[in-house]
C-alpha cells in the first residue's frame, strides 16, 4: 500500500484536498509493526548502498514548523548505520553564502557516493520563506525554480537518488504542538516568538508550498505529500515510500558486491598461493 501522496509532474496542487489525518484505515499498532520491519530493511539497503558506491542518496523534509521533521529522521532511520548518514539543516543563510547564488551552500553538502544525506529543511527555503517574506524580487524567487530542477537533473544522472517529503499538517494540529511544548519543561527550549509569528502566515505559506510543489515535482525527483498529524502514521509513510524507492536497486548492489567479494577472494587465495610457494 503506498502511504504518501506522490504528486505527478505538471498537476495542480491543493492541500486543503489532503486530509492530514489521513492514515489510510491502519491502527497505531499496526503501523508500529510494519514500521520496524521497513526500518530494518531500510538499514540492509543502507548498507548495500555504502559499500557497492554506486549512488547516493538525498532525503529532504520540508515542512510548517512543529510538522515533525526531527521526528521522523528519529523514528525512521533508527537502523541506520551513523557512519553512512548525515543530516544537514539549512538555517538563515550567513552572510558568506548570500554573498554566493543560493545554491552554493547546499551543493557542498549533497551526498558522494556510497552516503545517504538528509536535509532538514534545504533549497526550497528560497521559494518558501523569500516568498512569504519578500526578501528578493519576485521574478528572482520565481525563476529558482528552473534552476532548483536542474540542479536535482545534474544531481540524478551523476547517480543520487532523490526523494523528497512535504510533512502536510494542519493549523489546528500546529497550535497544539504549540501550545504543548508551551506546557512541557523538556521540550520548552524550542519555543520561539518566531513560531507563532510566522503561524500568522499560514496561508502564505500555503500557498507558497502549493506552487513549489507543482513546479518542482518532476519525472527524476518528485515530491511526496505526507498526512502528518498522526506521527506514528508520518514516520510510517516516510520509511514505506523510503523502502519502495531503494528496493529496486538491492539486486544491482548486490551484484557489484559479489563481483567486489570474488576479486577480494581471488585476492587472498594468490597471496596464501605465493607464501606456500615461498615457504
Amino acid at each position: 500500500m503506498k502511504l504518501t501522496i506522490k504528486v505527478k509532474p505538471g498537476t495542480t496542487v491543493k492541500l486543503d484536498k489532503h486530509d492530514p489525518d489521513e492514515t489510510f484505515g491502519l491502527t497505531e499498532e499496526q503501523a508500529d509493526e510494519r514500521l520496524a520491519m521497513l526500518t530494518d530493511e531500510l538499514g540492509e539497503l543502507q548498507e548495500l548502498l555504502y559499500a557497492a558506491r554506486q549512488h547516493s542518496v538525498l532525503i529532504i523534509l520540508q515542512g510548517m514548523d512543529t510538522s515533525g521533521k526531527d521526528g521522523t529522521v528519529k523514528k525512521v532511520m533508527t537502523d541506520v548505520n551513523p557512519l553512512g548518514c548525515r543530516v544537514e539543516a539549512f538555517k538563515v543563510p550567513s552572510e558568506e553564502e548570500l554573498a554566493h547564488d543560493f545554491l552554493w551552500r547546499v551543493h557542498k553538502v549533497v551526498p558522494p557516493k556510497g552516503l545517504m544525506t538528509i536535509f532538514n529543511r534545504s533549497h526550497y527555503e528560497d521559494v518558501l520563506v523569500v516568498r512569504v517574506h519578500e526578501l528578493v524580487a519576485k521574478r528572482v524567487w520565481k525563476s529558482r525554480f528552473h534552476q532548483i530542477n536542474e540542479f536535482e537533473r545534474t544531481l540524478v544522472e551523476s547517480g543520487t537518488i532523490i526523494v523528497k517529503f512535504f510533512l502536510h499538517i494542519s493549523k489546528h494540529e500546529q497550535q497544539k504542538r504549540l501550545q504543548a511544548r508551551e506546557r512541557e519543561a523538556a521540550k520548552a527550549w524550542k519555543l520561539s516568538p518566531g513560531d507563532w509569528q510566522e503561524r500568522e502566515l499560514w496561508e502564505a505559506y500555503q500557498s507558497a508550498y502549493e506552487t513549489a510543489l507543482m513546479r518542482c515535482s518532476t519525472a527524476y525527483a518528485k515530491w511526496h505529500i505526507v498526512p502528518a498529524n498522526q506521527k506514528w502514521f508520518r514516520n510510517l509513510a516516510v520509511a514505506e515510500a523510503l523502502v519502495r524507492t531503494l528496493r529496486p536497486y538491492r539486486k544491482d548492489w548486490e551484484k557489484v558486491l559479489q563481483k567486489l567479494s570474488d576479486r577480494k577472494l581471488a585476492e587472498l587465495e594468490a597471496m596464501r598461493a605465493t607464501r606456500s610457494a615461498d615457504a
